[in-house]
């Protein structure tokens, strides 16, 4: 016989208990006198409190140098509205702060934040590369019980200390019938990650390249939020799309139907530094461009690649090779420079590409994303429009509309930006 659960002086159980004190919790943060989350802009007192939102971040934020010279962290603040449905959280300031000293070191408000921050699940405008991202509405509010993302791109000046621990104040308020009422809040603690970034040599020949959906713009790469194995990962957030550029700027000349067309197509592959290779796949076709093909399997996204471990979780993927072009076998040593294969258009690609990254696991779903640079390269130009990034082939002529970048020049252990064209 089943035991019942027992029961208090009034006859309820724990589970209809604990049922009571949410609704009575939620209950006080609705109201436009509730003390628990604070009601101007002075900080709310220390100690146990309600909170309409709560927080964590995805990745252990890591701090990388990048072509403009400054220091930069890229990451993601998940969101969640405690409140019911019918109550709305207007979120005006996202702030990060060095947790020892409470010093701002980035934040969002207004047209900023609303462009950062979108309804997890929802599609990002722009982010397809085919249309210019519409500005997000103005002022940002989060419907109750509903998860949001932020997307957090701090740039630090030359020389500015990156704190060892980063603390998130968000200020605004709850939106009921009856008014607004502030809340301040100041949520998920967490440690930067003191590693530094890999530090790699070029994964193409020398040549003219163009780095395309880097970080840290409205990319597919760096807003690519994925639902894998019961979790949220930005598995693409440092990713680079690798595209060969002629002396003229030019991607394909001919038919941009006819891959043989695309200067990137069969160009070698080659190991940005030394490792052991943990997983190869080939046999995948090449897609026809610019017709953007159908969603492959989960198996099939990076198409024909090429793993490889270079450190204790630490591995470079060489992704959407044509197929037949790999060179090397699992469990094969390789050393800096060996070709690794060929690029193709294999997998969830619509125009030849090498797709290149580093990994904290040997597979590329589940996986998370940190940064890394190169030794020596110059920035030569930049793109200035989101021009088709992802599908060249769509463009009138193929040549870019290269423009001078304030960065052009050497550079020694940077991270290219997102659409700069540099030479290897």
């Amino acid at each position: 016989m089943a035991e019942r659960h027992p029961r208090n002086r009034a006859g309820r159980s724990p589970l209809r208990r604990g049922l009571a004190a949410a609704v009575l919790a939620v209950g006080m943060m609705t109201a436009s006198t509730a003390p628990g989350y604070g009601t101007g802009p002075t900080a709310p007192a220390p100690g146990p409190r309600f909170t309409p939102l709560t927080a964590a971040v995805m990745t252990e934020p890591t701090p990388f140098d990048a072509t403009d010279g400054k220091t930069h962290l890229s990451y993601e603040l998940l969101t969640t509205s405690a409140l019911p449905g019918s109550t709305r959280v207007r979120l005006d300031r996202v702030e990060v702060r060095d947790a020892r000293t409470r010093r701002v070191v980035g934040s969002l408000s207004g047209q900023a934040l609303a462009d950062a921050a979108n309804p997890v699940g929802d599609p990002l405008p722009g982010a397809d590369g085919y249309t210019p991202a519409p500005p997000g509405p103005t002022p940002t509010v989060i419907p109750g019980s509903q998860q949001w993302v932020v997307w957090l791109d701090l740039v630090l000046d030359r020389g500015q200390r990156v704190p060892r621990v980063l603390e998130h104040h968000l200020s605004g308020a709850v939106l009921t019938p009856s008014g607004a009422s502030p809340f301040e809040e100041t949520v998920q603690i967490t440690r930067t990650d003191r590693t530094a970034p890999l530090n790699l040599d070029a994964p193409v020949r020398p040549g003219t390249w163009y780095s395309s959906e880097s970080c840290c713009g409205n990319t597919h790469h760096r807003r690519g939020l994925a639902p894998i194995n019961g979790r949220f990962y930005v598995p693409q957030r440092f990713a680079i799309d690798w595209y060969r550029v002629g002396e003229r700027g030019q991607t394909w000349e001919g038919d941009p139907a006819r891959l043989t067309d695309y200067l990137s197509y069969r160009q070698p592959v080659v190991a940005a530094v030394g490792g052991r290779v943990v997983e190869v796949q080939d046999g995948i076709p090449d897609n026809t461009p610019p017709v953007a093909p159908p969603v492959p399997p989960i198996e099939e996204t990076v198409g024909n690649h090429v793993t490889v471990e270079v450190e204790p979780g630490r591995y470079l993927l060489y992704a959407h090779l044509t197929p037949g072009s790999p060179r090397v076998r699992e469990g094969d040593r390789v050393e800096p420079g060996q070709v690794l294969g060929l690029i193709g258009n294999s997998g969830n690609s619509t125009t030849p590409h090498l797709h290149f990254q580093v990994m904290t696991t040997p597979e590329f779903f589940p996986t998370d994303s940190p940064p890394f640079t190169f030794r020596k390269f110059r920035v030569v130009g930049q793109v200035e429009p989101r021009i088709w990034d992802d599908n060249l082939g769509l463009q009138p002529t193929g040549v870019l509309p290269v423009t001078p970048s304030p960065h052009d020049g050497p550079h020694h252990a940077r991270y290219p930006l997102d659409r700069e064209v540099l030479e290897f």
